[in-house]
């Protein structure tokens, strides 16, 4: 049974615990926060391990995770350097979305192995969290010493692991926030469309929700292009021109923007003069 330490005990950090603990594969070592409090809490809730409050009481572990927030991952990492705590081939990960495992750099000089271990997974209650974590993917990236234990990680708290290209956590991470960030921003802009063209709002759900769901359920299931419908992949420039017309001076840019894009998804389905035609609109 392998020992795991964790660095930060906010939710994140007290799910994988337990879900580390449940497995029977990880015991759960040392939990360390910025108060004895937080730590105990952490302990009670994993139902395992030692509240610590500095770094100079951990004890070695093979796994040390640190789920601290994305702005002290760094300090910490180099707390743990200088702590003189870490074993030689300790596996030292963080749990951040858009940070690279290069960010625990200072670990590699004291012969630790880096990582990252992202669960695309919303840890807003850890206790609903336990209950609905299995099948979570997990993005891994860092050194190729610690991927293997990684993987067997998070294939035992019941995660899906997949590994991501070097130097691809970047576009990982842009890739969730347009999903979900800019999936509402979108709907936000409809949502201003609708009501300006005299749409009541207690209809705006009805109205766009359907709409939205099945669109990106089809697009998911059948491939974006094949998912395109619409007046641009239909070649339709009269329709693409009354709107132009009637939005709102600073919608433009990102209507423009997207249509040019969507015009370069329709590819072949688009005639080349329907589509020299909506460029030509598009880029006035």
């Amino acid at each position: 049974m392998q020992r795991l330490n964790i660095i930060g005990t906010g939710k994140l950090g007290r799910t994988l615990g337990r879900l580390a603990a449940s497995s029977g594969q990880y015991r759960v070592q040392d939990c360390l926060a910025r108060s004895t409090a937080s730590a105990q809490a952490a302990v009670d809730f994993i139902g395992a391990g030692r509240a610590c409050q500095h770094v100079a009481a951990l004890q070695p572990a093979a796994l040390i995770l640190l789920s601290v927030p994305d702005d002290a991952i760094a300090a910490t990492a180099q707390a743990l350097a200088d702590g003189e705590v870490i074993a030689a081939g300790t596996v030292v990960f963080h749990a951040s979305g858009a940070a690279e495992a290069e960010i625990l750099a200072p670990l590699r000089e004291v012969g630790a192995h880096v990582a990252s271990l992202h669960p695309a997974f919303s840890f807003a209650d850890p206790e609903r969290a336990v209950q609905q974590f299995a099948g979570t993917l997990c993005a891994l990236e860092g050194d190729a010493a610690a991927l293997p234990l990684l993987q067997d990680f998070a294939a035992a708290i019941g995660a899906r692991p997949f590994a991501l290209a070097p130097g691809g956590k970047a576009a990982y991470h842009a890739a969730l926030s347009v999903a979900s960030n800019y999936l509402v921003t979108l709907t936000d802009i409809a949502s201003q469309l609708a009501r300006q063209g005299g749409v009541d709002e207690q209809l705006l759900p009805a109205l766009l929700g359907p709409l939205m769901q099945g669109s990106l359920a089809n697009a998911l299931n059948m491939g974006s292009q094949p998912a395109l419908t619409g007046p641009i992949v239909r070649g339709d420039a009269a329709t693409v021109a009354r709107h132009l017309a009637v939005l709102p001076q600073a919608l433009q840019p990102v209507y423009r923007m997207l249509g040019e894009r969507t015009v370069a998804l329709a590819g072949e389905r688009l005639p080349e003069v329907a589509r020299q035609t909506l460029l030509a609109l598009l880029r006035d």
